[in-house]
């Protein structure tokens, strides 16, 4: 009895201890992006806000192109998520329910793309894009995004369709179903915590990538808010209240996304832990 007490208690400081390396760094940038400057940087750091002020938030929104920054950063994450959705349901789909030749080698193949870092191909992709006119071009970082998303994603698929009965779709093939109403009607409402889990996973991959948008993208038109933040920085010599208004900002598109599916994505954590 005492053993079983004495492993909760430690499991449960175990988690509070978790919790607050977690939520401890986002309330420390929040609560900072609200102080005046000279409470920011002052060698007594404040865990709640002595003086409150939005002038780095006017700032931000009123005196930088960040208001463009996060118009196109929501865009190119959006069409990168449908996109990756789309592509790993589908791929998904065929590579563990149907058999067609060569399926195991194209499977690993995909894999295999997925294990390169994204340094190693920057140089050819970018002649790639530049061949095909998308230099500064947001269509090219969605490419790219959904290009290295889509082969985790669909590896991700594998256990949430493995937790689908194969007689249910062939019940359905016998009432004469093809396979992508047996797709649509009945395999996806099963699926919904995987694909939420890829729909996350792609919005957070797009949304925080840096390395092809700060190459591929040239001009302040086009710049996501990754690239175009860190320009933002540089430009003000380092505004640790600016900076922390755009990573304020920049954690509610994902916050919002996290409460519109996200009790499907901790359903599809724990399908895949038990799968």
């Amino acid at each position: 009895m005492r053993r079983s007490v004495a492993i909760t208690l430690a499991l449960a400081v175990a988690l509070a201890v978790l919790a607050i390396l977690v939520i401890l760094p986002f309330w420390w940038v929040m609560s900072s992006s609200v102080k005046a400057t000279s409470e920011i940087v002052s060698t007594s750091p404040t865990m709640f806000p002595r003086s409150f002020t939005l002038e780095h938030f006017e700032k931000l929104l009123g005196g930088s192109d960040f208001p463009r920054f996060l118009f196109n950063s929501v865009i190119v994450s959006l069409a990168s998520m449908a996109l990756t959705v789309a592509f790993a349901v589908l791929a998904g789909y065929a590579f563990f329910r149907l058999r067609f030749p060569g399926r195991d080698l194209l499977y690993r193949a995909i894999l295999l793309a997925y294990a390169f870092p994204g340094i190693v191909v920057l140089t050819p992709l970018y002649g790639m894009m530049s061949a095909a006119g998308l230099i500064d071009n947001p269509l090219a970082l969605v490419i790219v995004n959904v290009t290295f998303a889509v082969p985790f994603a669909i590896w991700m698929m594998r256990a949430f369709l493995a937790a689908v009965p194969v007689e249910i779709e062939e019940a359905a093939r016998l009432d004469g179903a093809s396979r992508l109403i047996v797709l649509r009607r009945i395999v996806l409402p099963l699926i919904a915590p995987g694909v939420a889990s890829v729909a996350i996973f792609a919005f957070v991959s797009s949304w925080t990538e840096y390395l092809f948008a700060s190459v591929l993208i040239q001009t302040d038109a086009h710049k996501t808010i990754p690239v175009g933040l860190a320009g933002i920085i540089g430009q003000y010599q380092v505004d640790w209240g600016l900076m922390l208004a755009g990573a304020t900002i920049t954690t509610l598109p994902v916050l919002a996304l996290f409460a519109v599916i996200g009790r499907y994505f901790v359903a599809g954590l724990t399908a895949g832990a038990i799968k």
